[in-house]
C-alpha cells in the first residue's frame, strides 16, 4: 500500500523533478506537524542531556575536531534502535529513496544521517558533502526542526550554485518542516551562524561503490 501511495505522492514527484532540473530542491511541510514537533523534542532532549558530541571533519582515523571549520553537535541515527520520531522519519526517507530510484534511476542504496544542533553562534564553513576518494554519498538531505524561525535569526544554509565560485548562491532559512535535497558532489555549501540554537536532521543517500549514473543535470561551467 505504501508503494502505491508513494508512486503518486506529489511530494516525491516535486523533489524528483527539481533534482532532475536543477540538482537541488526545497520542499516545505515534508512531514506532518506532529512528527516534526516530536523530532524537535527528541533532538532538544538529547542535547540538554549531553548526549550529542562535537562534530569532526574527515573520516575514520583522519577525523578531527576543527573549531575553525565547524562547531555543531551531532548524534547519529541508529536505524536498528530508532526513537519513535526517528522511526517515522526513516519510514518517509525510505519511501523517498524508492521514489527517486524509480523516477531518476539513481541507484540509491541506503540512508545515513544524524541529528545536528548548532548552538547560538555556531557555523559550518563552506564545504562539499563527500569525503576525499569516496563517491558513495549521492544526495544530501536536510530536514529542519526550528519553530517560529525568522530571517533575523540567521542560520541559513547557503548553497553555491556555480562550482567553486563565490556567486551566485541561494540562502535557505532552517524553517521547521522544510526539506532540502541536493546532489552531494555538485554543490558547495555552508551553514551561517545563528542567533539562537538551530536543529536539523542531516544525512545522505548513498550508492554502492561504482554505482549507476542518473538523469541529473551537469554542473554549470
Amino acid at each position: 500500500m505504501d508503494a502505491i501511495r508513494t508512486e503518486h505522492d506529489p511530494r516525491y514527484a516535486n523533489i524528483a523533478e527539481h533534482l532532475a532540473a536543477a540538482g537541488w530542491c526545497v520542499h516545505d511541510e515534508f512531514l506532518d506537524g506532529e512528527l516534526t514537533q516530536r523530532l524537535a523534542r527528541e533532538c532538544r532532549l538529547l542535547w540538554q542531556q549531553g548526549e550529542m558530541r562535537r562534530a569532526a571533519v574527515g573520516k575514520g582515523d583522519d577525523a578531527r575536531i576543527r573549531d575553525q571549520v565547524r562547531r555543531d553537535l551531532v548524534r547519529w541515527v541508529d536505524p536498528t534502535t530508532p526513537t519513535l520520531g526517528q522511526h517515522g522519519w526513516l519510514h518517509h526517507l525510505e519511501q523517498l529513496r524508492l521514489a527517486l530510484n524509480r523516477m531518476l534511476y539513481l541507484g540509491l542504496f541506503e540512508y545515513e544521517g544524524h541529528l545536528a544542533v548548532y548552538p547560538a553562534g555556531a557555523f559550518y564553513r563552506r564545504h562539499l558533502d563527500r569525503f576525499q576518494g569516496s563517491a558513495e554519498r549521492r544526495i544530501s538531505v536536510v530536514f529542519y526542526l526550528n519553530d517560529a524561525w525568522t530571517d533575523d535569526d540567521g542560520g541559513q544554509l547557503r548553497i553555491y550554485l556555480d562550482g567553486d565560485q563565490a556567486t551566485p548562491f541561494v540562502d535557505i532559512a532552517p524553517v521547521a518542516g522544510r526539506l532540502v535535497t541536493f546532489v552531494s558532489d555538485r554543490f558547495e555549501h555552508e551553514v551561517l551562524a545563528a542567533k539562537r540554537p538551530r536543529m536539523s536532521l542531516t544525512g545522505w543517500y548513498r550508492t554502492r561503490p561504482s554505482g549507476p549514473g542518473a538523469i541529473l543535470p551537469e554542473r554549470s561551467a
